[in-house]
């Protein structure tokens, strides 16, 4: 089975501790002038509607003096439509946050959050223009957007005799697992993390390996 569930943004998630404005371990972004007009596309990595909306708040504020402030968000796997949400911040409607979270829905990347960010340099683009103009933004941007492998980790505290150190450390590479915590007594506790679909497989083949002799104390996801 393997790890990997999706492509990312290989971005941090944004939250109320973030810096502002936001620097470039939070926030991708692109520039376009288009008839004289200059759109500014902000990408942001969000995993739920919270922290989408502290991104797009931080740009709003980082320009507030912008003629409109689009946005789209699709915070779920790719394709998924339970968590989206998108805005056209005064262009007509439909013009700006429905064609941006098209591109978000119809990407292999999932947790997006992006926000449009336009100057009015005074000629219209009239309907159609305005849909190829934010729509291209978010294409163009997403195109180069740097991701990373969506991986979901457990951790596993158990405890084994010291006469299985070796057995363990042998089989860990195996299953992408690494030791976070131990704890030496008259047996050792170990807390261990990998990745969620290797927990079964790794304990049951450290189990057989000690002939029994471990305890499984507890397991935890750590992102779901």
């Amino acid at each position: 089975m393997s790890n990997i569930l999706y492509k990312i943004p290989n971005l941090k998630i944004c939250d109320a501790t973030s810096p502002f404005p936001l620097s470039r371990d939070y926030c991708f972004r692109t520039e376009e002038e288009i008839k004289k007009s200059q759109f500014i596309t902000s990408f942001g990595h969000a995993n739920s509607k919270e922290s989408a909306k502290f991104f797009i708040d931080k740009i709003c504020q980082e320009f507030p003096n912008a003629t409109h402030n689009c946005y789209a968000y699709a915070v779920g796997a790719p394709k998924d439509t339970a968590n989206i949400g998108q805005s056209d911040n005064g262009e007509p409607h439909g013009t700006a946050g429905k064609p941006m979270l098209n591109i978000l829905l119809h990407s292999d990347i999932g947790e997006t959050v992006v926000v449009v960010t336009r100057f009015f340099g005074g000629i219209k683009l009239g309907t159609g223009g305005l849909v190829k103009a934010y729509q291209g933004s978010v294409a163009n941007a997403i195109e180069i957007l740097p991701t990373i492998d969506k991986i979901i980790y457990a951790q596993i505290t158990l405890t084994c005799g010291y006469e299985h150190i070796n057995l363990l450390h042998y089989h860990m590479p195996f299953y992408n697992a690494k030791i976070i915590n131990e704890e030496f007594t008259n047996t050792i506790k170990y807390t261990i993390e990998l990745p969620k679909p290797q927990i079964n497989a790794f304990i049951s083949t450290f189990s057989n390996a000690t002939n029994g002799q471990i305890k499984i104390l507890n397991t935890i996801i750590l992102d779901s």
